[in-house]
Protein backbone atom coordinates (compact mmCIF):
# COMPACT_ATOMS: atom_id res chain seq x y z
CA UNK A 1 0.00 0.00 0.00
CA UNK A 2 1.40 3.53 -0.86
CA UNK A 3 0.81 6.70 0.72
CA UNK A 4 -0.91 5.27 3.74
CA UNK A 5 -4.34 4.31 1.94
CA UNK A 6 -6.37 2.07 4.26
CA UNK A 7 -6.79 -1.43 3.36
CA UNK A 8 -9.77 -2.86 2.15
CA UNK A 9 -10.67 -6.49 0.64
CA UNK A 10 -13.48 -6.98 -1.47
CA UNK A 11 -15.77 -10.01 -0.98
CA UNK A 12 -16.35 -9.71 -5.33
CA UNK A 13 -14.61 -12.51 -6.21
CA UNK A 14 -14.21 -16.24 -6.42
CA UNK A 15 -11.43 -19.21 -7.66
CA UNK A 16 -9.53 -19.03 -10.49
CA UNK A 17 -11.56 -21.61 -13.01
CA UNK A 18 -9.32 -24.43 -13.59
CA UNK A 19 -7.00 -23.49 -11.25
CA UNK A 20 -5.58 -21.25 -13.65
CA UNK A 21 -2.55 -18.68 -13.27
CA UNK A 22 -3.12 -14.93 -14.54
CA UNK A 23 -1.45 -14.45 -17.93
CA UNK A 24 -2.29 -11.14 -18.87
CA UNK A 25 -3.41 -7.48 -17.38
CA UNK A 26 -6.43 -5.30 -18.15
CA UNK A 27 -6.19 -1.62 -16.88
CA UNK A 28 -9.59 0.21 -17.10
CA UNK A 29 -10.76 3.60 -15.10
CA UNK A 30 -13.57 3.76 -12.80
CA UNK A 31 -16.02 6.96 -13.95
CA UNK A 32 -16.77 7.78 -10.46
CA UNK A 33 -16.14 10.99 -8.74
CA UNK A 34 -13.01 9.78 -6.42
CA UNK A 35 -11.06 6.66 -5.74
CA UNK A 36 -12.53 6.57 -2.45
CA UNK A 37 -16.27 6.10 -3.77
CA UNK A 38 -14.88 3.61 -6.32
CA UNK A 39 -13.16 1.76 -3.17
CA UNK A 40 -16.90 1.93 -1.86
CA UNK A 41 -18.18 0.19 -4.84
CA UNK A 42 -15.70 -2.25 -5.35
CA UNK A 43 -16.23 -3.68 -1.84
CA UNK A 44 -20.02 -3.61 -2.03
CA UNK A 45 -21.24 -7.03 -2.38
CA UNK A 46 -24.19 -5.96 -4.28
CA UNK A 47 -22.38 -4.37 -6.81
CA UNK A 48 -21.10 -7.47 -7.90
CA UNK A 49 -17.32 -5.86 -9.22
CA UNK A 50 -13.90 -5.48 -8.13
CA UNK A 51 -10.57 -5.77 -9.15
CA UNK A 52 -7.37 -6.28 -8.38
CA UNK A 53 -6.01 -2.89 -7.40
CA UNK A 54 -7.36 0.27 -7.72
CA UNK A 55 -4.59 3.48 -8.05
CA UNK A 56 -5.74 7.03 -7.00
CA UNK A 57 -5.17 9.91 -8.67
CA UNK A 58 -2.28 11.20 -5.71
CA UNK A 59 -1.07 7.12 -6.68
CA UNK A 60 -2.50 5.69 -3.14
CA UNK A 61 -2.52 2.32 -3.95
CA UNK A 62 -5.61 -0.21 -2.63
CA UNK A 63 -5.41 -3.82 -2.99
CA UNK A 64 -8.67 -5.32 -3.16
CA UNK A 65 -8.64 -8.81 -4.23
CA UNK A 66 -5.62 -11.52 -3.81
CA UNK A 67 -3.80 -11.53 -7.44
CA UNK A 68 -4.28 -15.32 -6.84
CA UNK A 69 -8.04 -14.90 -6.60
CA UNK A 70 -10.46 -14.19 -9.35
CA UNK A 71 -11.32 -10.83 -9.49
CA UNK A 72 -14.73 -9.71 -11.23
CA UNK A 73 -13.57 -6.64 -13.70
CA UNK A 74 -13.46 -8.16 -16.94
CA UNK A 75 -16.91 -9.19 -17.34
CA UNK A 76 -18.04 -10.28 -21.26
CA UNK A 77 -15.69 -10.01 -23.90
CA UNK A 78 -12.51 -11.72 -25.27
CA UNK A 79 -9.02 -11.29 -26.58
CA UNK A 80 -7.54 -14.13 -28.57
CA UNK A 81 -8.63 -17.47 -27.31
CA UNK A 82 -9.69 -16.27 -24.08
CA UNK A 83 -13.21 -15.64 -23.37
CA UNK A 84 -13.17 -15.79 -19.08
CA UNK A 85 -10.89 -13.06 -19.11
CA UNK A 86 -11.56 -12.99 -15.46
CA UNK A 87 -9.90 -16.19 -14.77
CA UNK A 88 -7.13 -15.25 -16.80
CA UNK A 89 -6.03 -11.65 -15.75
CA UNK A 90 -4.81 -8.93 -13.19
CA UNK A 91 -7.09 -5.83 -13.25
CA UNK A 92 -6.25 -2.41 -12.45
CA UNK A 93 -8.82 0.06 -11.85
CA UNK A 94 -7.10 3.63 -12.21
CA UNK A 95 -9.40 6.23 -10.12
CA UNK A 96 -10.57 8.68 -13.50
CA UNK A 97 -14.12 10.34 -13.91
CA UNK A 98 -13.71 9.13 -17.67
CA UNK A 99 -12.87 11.44 -20.84
CA UNK A 100 -15.88 13.69 -20.97
CA UNK A 101 -15.23 15.21 -17.48
CA UNK A 102 -13.29 17.98 -15.76
CA UNK A 103 -10.31 15.59 -15.18
CA UNK A 104 -9.40 13.31 -18.02
CA UNK A 105 -5.93 12.90 -17.56
CA UNK A 106 -3.94 10.40 -15.47
CA UNK A 107 -1.78 12.40 -13.10
CA UNK A 108 2.00 11.77 -12.88
CA UNK A 109 1.75 10.02 -9.70
CA UNK A 110 -0.61 7.86 -10.88
CA UNK A 111 1.05 6.25 -13.71
CA UNK A 112 4.45 6.41 -11.56
CA UNK A 113 2.55 3.94 -9.44
CA UNK A 114 0.82 1.81 -11.88
CA UNK A 115 4.35 1.56 -13.19
CA UNK A 116 5.79 0.69 -10.58
CA UNK A 117 3.02 -2.09 -9.79
CA UNK A 118 2.90 -2.92 -13.05
CA UNK A 119 6.05 -3.62 -13.72
CA UNK A 120 6.38 -6.24 -10.50
CA UNK A 121 3.32 -8.06 -11.44
CA UNK A 122 5.09 -8.51 -14.89
CA UNK A 123 7.87 -9.57 -13.95
CA UNK A 124 5.94 -11.70 -10.60
CA UNK A 125 4.17 -13.43 -12.94
CA UNK A 126 5.75 -13.51 -16.13
CA UNK A 127 3.49 -12.13 -18.49
CA UNK A 128 5.01 -10.35 -21.41
CA UNK A 129 3.86 -6.77 -22.45
CA UNK A 130 1.98 -7.66 -25.29
CA UNK A 131 -0.44 -9.01 -22.71
CA UNK A 132 -1.54 -6.06 -21.47
CA UNK A 133 -4.67 -4.42 -22.81
CA UNK A 134 -7.20 -1.87 -21.79
CA UNK A 135 -10.92 -2.78 -21.00
CA UNK A 136 -11.76 -1.58 -24.37
CA UNK A 137 -9.17 -3.82 -26.46
CA UNK A 138 -11.21 -6.95 -25.03
CA UNK A 139 -14.98 -5.25 -25.01
CA UNK A 140 -15.05 -3.78 -28.27
CA UNK A 141 -18.10 -1.41 -28.65
CA UNK A 142 -18.92 -1.68 -25.09
CA UNK A 143 -16.03 -0.09 -23.18
CA UNK A 144 -13.66 2.61 -23.98
CA UNK A 145 -11.33 2.50 -20.57
CA UNK A 146 -8.84 3.46 -20.14
CA UNK A 147 -10.09 5.87 -23.20
CA UNK A 148 -8.48 7.88 -25.25
CA UNK A 149 -6.41 10.10 -22.39
CA UNK A 150 -4.27 7.09 -20.88
CA UNK A 151 -0.34 7.18 -22.66
CA UNK A 152 -0.25 3.61 -23.96
CA UNK A 153 3.20 4.65 -25.71
CA UNK A 154 4.76 5.70 -22.02
CA UNK A 155 3.32 2.32 -21.01
CA UNK A 156 5.07 0.47 -24.09
CA UNK A 157 8.58 2.65 -23.92
CA UNK A 158 8.99 1.34 -20.21
CA UNK A 159 8.76 -2.08 -21.48
CA UNK A 160 5.21 -2.31 -20.01
CA UNK A 161 2.75 -2.89 -22.96
CA UNK A 162 3.37 -2.47 -26.86
CA UNK A 163 3.83 0.38 -29.83
CA UNK A 164 4.67 0.35 -33.15
CA UNK A 165 5.56 3.19 -35.54
CA UNK A 166 4.72 2.06 -39.10
CA UNK A 167 3.96 3.56 -42.99
CA UNK A 168 0.36 2.96 -44.17
CA UNK A 169 -0.81 0.45 -46.47
CA UNK A 170 -3.23 0.13 -48.58
CA UNK A 171 -6.72 0.22 -46.08
CA UNK A 172 -7.73 -3.05 -46.88
CA UNK A 173 -10.27 -4.33 -44.53
CA UNK A 174 -9.72 -8.52 -45.51
CA UNK A 175 -5.71 -7.81 -43.99
CA UNK A 176 -7.20 -5.27 -40.96
CA UNK A 177 -9.09 -8.33 -40.11
CA UNK A 178 -6.79 -10.91 -40.27
CA UNK A 179 -4.18 -8.96 -38.57
CA UNK A 180 -6.70 -7.87 -36.07
CA UNK A 181 -7.42 -11.87 -34.97
CA UNK A 182 -3.84 -12.30 -35.19
CA UNK A 183 -3.14 -9.78 -32.80
CA UNK A 184 -5.96 -10.78 -30.12
CA UNK A 185 -9.38 -8.78 -31.18
CA UNK A 186 -12.33 -10.41 -31.57
CA UNK A 187 -15.61 -9.16 -33.83
CA UNK A 188 -18.64 -10.56 -31.79
CA UNK A 189 -21.13 -10.80 -34.66
CA UNK A 190 -18.17 -10.69 -37.41
CA UNK A 191 -20.62 -8.72 -38.80
CA UNK A 192 -20.21 -4.97 -40.14
CA UNK A 193 -20.78 -3.15 -37.06
CA UNK A 194 -18.56 -5.45 -35.13
CA UNK A 195 -15.75 -5.10 -37.13
CA UNK A 196 -16.33 -1.43 -36.97
CA UNK A 197 -16.66 -1.62 -33.45
CA UNK A 198 -12.78 -3.44 -33.59
CA UNK A 199 -11.45 -0.55 -35.64
CA UNK A 200 -12.62 1.73 -32.99
CA UNK A 201 -10.97 -0.08 -29.91
CA UNK A 202 -7.68 -0.57 -31.98
CA UNK A 203 -7.56 2.92 -32.89
CA UNK A 204 -8.73 4.31 -29.36
CA UNK A 205 -5.40 2.88 -28.59
CA UNK A 206 -3.02 3.05 -30.54
CA UNK A 207 -4.58 5.72 -32.90
CA UNK A 208 -6.49 8.16 -30.66
CA UNK A 209 -7.94 10.64 -32.08
CA UNK A 210 -8.68 9.00 -35.57
CA UNK A 211 -11.95 8.46 -37.17
CA UNK A 212 -13.85 8.03 -40.04
CA UNK A 213 -13.51 4.93 -42.66
CA UNK A 214 -10.26 2.35 -42.79
CA UNK A 215 -7.18 4.11 -43.15
CA UNK A 216 -3.90 2.94 -44.68
CA UNK A 217 -1.81 3.65 -41.81
CA UNK A 218 -4.87 1.46 -39.44
CA UNK A 219 -3.63 -1.32 -41.69
CA UNK A 220 -0.33 -1.27 -41.44
CA UNK A 221 -0.24 -0.60 -37.42
CA UNK A 222 -2.52 -3.51 -36.69
CA UNK A 223 -0.22 -5.89 -39.22
CA UNK A 224 2.84 -4.53 -37.79
CA UNK A 225 1.56 -5.47 -34.22
CA UNK A 226 0.32 -9.00 -35.27
CA UNK A 227 3.81 -9.72 -36.90
CA UNK A 228 5.73 -8.68 -33.78
CA UNK A 229 3.09 -10.07 -31.15
CA UNK A 230 0.70 -12.37 -32.50
CA UNK A 231 -1.55 -13.52 -29.59
CA UNK A 232 -0.15 -16.37 -27.44
CA UNK A 233 -2.61 -19.88 -27.32
CA UNK A 234 -2.26 -19.74 -23.49
CA UNK A 235 -3.78 -22.74 -21.65
CA UNK A 236 -7.47 -22.57 -20.92
CA UNK A 237 -7.84 -25.43 -18.88
CA UNK A 238 -9.48 -27.51 -21.49
CA UNK A 239 -10.08 -27.48 -24.93
CA UNK A 240 -8.76 -24.85 -26.92
CA UNK A 241 -12.30 -22.95 -27.33
CA UNK A 242 -12.71 -21.67 -31.10
CA UNK A 243 -14.05 -18.92 -32.81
Amino acid sequence: MAKGAAHRSSPNCGQRRHQLSPDMVVIHYTAMESAEAAVERLCDPIAEVSAHYLISEDGSTFPLVSEDMRAWHAGAGAWGWVRDVNSHSIGFELANKGPDSDAPEFPEAQMQTLERILGEVLRRRRIPPERVIGHSDMAPGRKIDPGPHFDWKRLADKGLSVWVEVDPLDADWDRFKLAAETFGYRAVDRDEDSWRAVLDAFRLRFRPGSSGPLEGRDVGTIIALAEKWPCAQVDLGGPKELF
